[in-house]
Order: C-alpha cells, then sequence, then structure tokens
C-alpha cells in the first residue's frame, strides 16, 4: 500500500503525551517513510474550494432548509470528501486510514465524552448538583446571576484547565437556577459557554492552550501573556454586556414562589449537608488543579459520587450503577426540575459522541489529502498587511473548525500554515498561536457538527444556534484582536525564546 499523504509529503505529525505533568497534548515530529511508493498529487486549488463549499451547502442546506438529521449530512459530507480523496488516487484503505488516524488523535477527548455523561449522573445522584442550585437560588440575586456566573466558570475552567468539565459541572447548575430565575436558557447558556471557554482558552494546563503554544514554536507562558492583550478587553466586554442584560432580571421579575417551591423540594428529597453533598466536586477541583489526569480525575469524582449516593442519600447501588449508563428522571414533583436531576449518564452522550466520530473522520480526509492546506495556502502567499494576516489566520482555524469538527487539528494545521509568514513579518510566534486560538478554541464550540459544539448543545439542552449569539466572548475577542492588529497594539516583535 502506498504511503499515507499528509500536511507536508517529507514529514509526519502526530500528536502524543509530552514528557511532563501537563495533561494536554505534545507533538512530535520524525521523517515518513518514502520507500514504500509514489506520492499523490496534491489537489488543485478549484478541487479544493469546490469540495469545501459542497460541504457547507450540503451541511447548510441540509440543516435550514430540509431539516435533515445531522448525522445523516455528516454522512453524505463523508461520501462526497472521500470522492474528491478517489479522485486524487486514493484507494478505500488508504481512506480509511486517514479517518482512523483523525479519530485516533482525538481519542482522549472521546474518552472524556464518556466520563462526562457518568460524572453529570452521579453528581445528581449524590445530591450535589442540588446543593449547588439549593444554595445557588439563595445567594444569587437574579441582577447579577449572568457576571457573577460567567466569572464563576471562568475561575473554574482556569484552576481546571477544561471547559468541558466546567459545561457539565457549574453549567448545569447555572442552567437549572436560570430557569428558576425565568431567564432565557439560550441566554443562559451563552453565558456559561463564554466562561468556560475563557478557561479553555487561558490556562497553563489547558490542551488547547499547551499544543497551540507548542505548534506554533513558542513558550507556553509567553502565549499566554500574548492573550492577554486581546482576551482580557473582550472578556470585560462580555461580562459588561451580561451586567447591563441582568440588570433587567431586578427582583421584581423573580418568581419568589417559585423559587422556594423548588428549594423545598430539593430538601426534601436530599441531604444538602455542604461539606458531604459537595465532596464531589471538590474531588474533582482539587485533582484537576493538581494536575491529575482529567480521566483519572473524573473517574475518582464518580466514585466519590457513588458512595456518597449510596450511604448518605440512601440511594440503591443497582439504581446509581444504572444511572451511570442512563440516568432516569427525578421524583420531586416539579416537571422541570426532575427533568434536570434526571439527566447524564453514558447513553445521553451517545448522540453527541457518533457525530463527533464522523466529524473527526470528515476531517482526517480533508487534512490528510491536503484539500484545506491547498486552498489556504492560496490565500496566505497574497496577504501582506499584519492585520490581514492576523484575520486570515482567524479566518483559518474557524475554516478549519467548520471542515473538520475538532479544534486539536485546526490548531496544528493552521500553525504549521502561517509559520513561516509570521516569521518572514518579525511577528513573535506567540502572535501567531493567540490569533490561531482566537479562531480554532473561541469558535469550536459556536458550530454545531464541533465536538465541542455538540459536546455543549447536549449537555446544557440548548442547540448551538439558539445560544451562539448569547456567546458574546467568544465572537468579540476575535473583533478585538483585528482592532489591536490595526493599531499595532500587542504585536509583540520577534525574539529569541
Amino acid at each position: 500500500m502506498r504511503s499515507n499523504r499528509f500536511l507536508d509529503p517529507a514529514y509526519h505529525f502526530e500528536i502524543q503525551p509530552p514528557n511532563s505533568n501537563f495533561r494536554p497534548l505534545g507533538i512530535s515530529c520524525h521523517p515518513m517513510k518514502t520507500d514504500i511508493g509514489p506520492q499523490l498529487p496534491a489537489p488543485s486549488l478549484p478541487q479544493s474550494l469546490l469540495c469545501f463549499l459542497v460541504i457547507i451547502l450540503i451541511i447548510g442546506c441540509g440543516l435550514f432548509v430540509f431539516a435533515i438529521d445531522l448525522h445523516v449530512l455528516m454522512f453524505l459530507c463523508l461520501l462526497w470528501a472521500g470522492g474528491n480523496a478517489h479522485f486524487l488516487g486514493y484507494d478505500f484503505p488508504e481512506i480509511r486510514v486517514l479517518m482512523s488516524e483523525a479519530i485516533n488523535r482525538a481519542l482522549p477527548a472521546i474518552y472524556i465524552f464518556i466520563l462526562i455523561g457518568m460524572v453529570i449522573a452521579s453528581f445528581m445522584h449524590s445530591g450535589t448538583i442540588a446543593a449547588l442550585m439549593y444554595y445557588g437560588l439563595q445567594w444569587l440575586s437574579p441582577a447579577l446571576f449572568l457576571p457573577l456566573g460567567m466569572i464563576l466558570c471562568a475561575l473554574m475552567s482556569v484552576a481546571t484547565g477544561t471547559s468541558w468539565g466546567t459545561v457539565g459541572t457549574l453549567g448545569v447548575v447555572f442552567m437549572g437556577i436560570g430557569g428558576a430565575m425565568s431567564m432565557p436558557l439560550p441566554l443562559v447558556a451563552g453565558m456559561v459557554v463564554c466562561g468556560a471557554t475563557f478557561g479553555d482558552k487561558m490556562s497553563p494546563v489547558s490542551d488547547t492552550t499547551n499544543l497551540a503554544a507548542m505548534s506554533a514554536g513558542t513558550n507556553l507562558y509567553r502565549h499566554i501573556f500574548s492573550m492577554l492583550y486581546t482576551t482580557m478587553p473582550a472578556f470585560a466586554l462580555a461580562l459588561l454586556i451580561f451586567t447591563v442584560i441582568g440588570i433587567g432580571y431586578n427582583e421584581s421579575n423573580l418568581a419568589t414562589s417559585d423559587i422556594n417551591t423548588i428549594r423545598d423540594a430539593l430538601v426534601v428529597n436530599y441531604d444538602l449537608s455542604p461539606l458531604i453533598a459537595l465532596l464531589p466536586i471538590i474531588v474533582l477541583a482539587v485533582l484537576s488543579i493538581r494536575r491529575v489526569a482529567p480521566e483519572v480525575s473524573m473517574a475518582a469524582s464518580i466514585m466519590v459520587a457513588a458512595v456518597v449516593a449510596v450511604f448518605y442519600q440512601g440511594s440503591s447501588a443497582s439504581t446509581v450503577l444504572n444511572a451511570l449508563w442512563a440516568n432516569s428522571p427525578a421524583n420531586t414533583g416539579i416537571a422541570s426540575l426532575d427533568g434536570l436531576l434526571g439527566r447524564g449518564g453514558i447513553f445521553s452522550m451517545a448522540w453527541t459522541l457518533i457525530l463527533a466520530l464522523m466529524a473527526l473522520a470528515l476531517g482526517g480526509i480533508l487534512h490528510g489529502a491536503g484539500f484545506l492546506r491547498v486552498l489556504l495556502a492560496g490565500i496566505i502567499a497574497r496577504v501582506q498587511r499584519v492585520v490581514a494576516l492576523v484575520g486570515t489566520t482567524i479566518a483559518s482555524g474557524f475554516i478549519g473548525n467548520l471542515a473538520m469538527g475538532e479544534a486539536y487539528i485546526s490548531i496544528i494545521l493552521s500553525c504549521q500554515l502561517f509559520q513561516e509568514k509570521y516569521r518572514d513579518k518579525g511577528i513573535d510566534p506567540a502572535v501567531l498561536s493567540r490569533s490561531v486560538e482566537e479562531g480554532s478554541t473561541m469558535t469550536t464550540g459556536l458550530i454545531p457538527w464541533t465536538t465541542a459544539g455538540a459536546f455543549y448543545a447536549s449537555t446544557l439542552g440548548v442547540p448551538v444556534l439558539e445560544y451562539a449569539p448569547y456567546a458574546f466572548f467568544n465572537y468579540l475577542n476575535a473583533i478585538v484582536a483585528l482592532v489591536a492588529a490595526s493599531l499595532g497594539f500587542g504585536l509583540l516583535a520577534s525574539k529569541p525564546d
């Protein structure tokens, strides 16, 4: 069989764990074998453009015109992309390798998909979510709920380095509290996504933060320092917007009787001593801060939650263990509360997981056969102004997410494509890594078929296209970055690392 073709015919880039205590992925580069068959030609620019535009057309028309399920649309896109790769000379076994290697690179994310479902279910039965809701409803005022919620989500994601973990824990709690305060759920979901994405971008223990720094060839903390120029102003603007919106939900908008009914139902059905009920989330936070692998941290919190559910809340062991597969609604007498407390379980993540696998396979074809690289390389060659370079880098990350459904591959690809251009312009690689994150990390949760977008939607119970308009921070960051580049602000001069 001929050798696999990836971005560069001379090198094969793969993701592997680094030799450190960090959870994020590292990158290694080694020469590919070139003695096992001829190299196939790269796709032409017109073919690459046609391939990508038809994929966008299939997804756009399928979703918005014909209301076809996204999984079926992904299947049609796979057929189209595979046909284009076959036109270049790839046979089916080689196309399958491209798809399989893309999925293999994302296996850590798939493990977390499964664990998050169990974390949510176990936290429901341990009373952890109920306790957070009970005390949150007591202390949070409607006027301050949105800005404080965004700050708390940001702090948790910075500490743990995971937006998914934040959305799956605090996010679920805030959705319940926001619903009790009669706030629009898409607005609350947008607030949660804003806060969770901040930490995913800025945390030194975040996988995307480390991956962007390493892919661009810059120091991790210089990368974070560079992001401060654009991320903090965008975060402050989003916080201001949520504060202004929150003022409209003053005490007169608060259905006090409804909230008291919910709190009474919680205290009747659960023992809510914070020292015990909150123990699972404390274990998760402590282990994450200590940089324990997320899979281990989540598994430990699941077991602690199961023990609390059985020996403190009085649930049967079989009920708790079965809930880890498929949770069932609670029995508080309040329909909306029963639905919330019945969420979670591995089965609840099936829709998201299958979509993620199909999106990753599609990205593997577009990435491995070179379609996206050819498409972007023709644009890069025409970029001259710095602000245009930054804008193109951000657009590249967004396009990569659209095409491949995963930020990891998009980050690596964009850094490889733009590294030489930034070097020629004398711009620090930290500006490249910052711009790549603003295009990849910040937009992955705004696209329904990405792994992050699908996960957020299934976990929060709000479709991506409904919460996306309220995820102010996620798209304000790119606007701030372009304004800063046009003013020459935050453009670090290149220096030896």
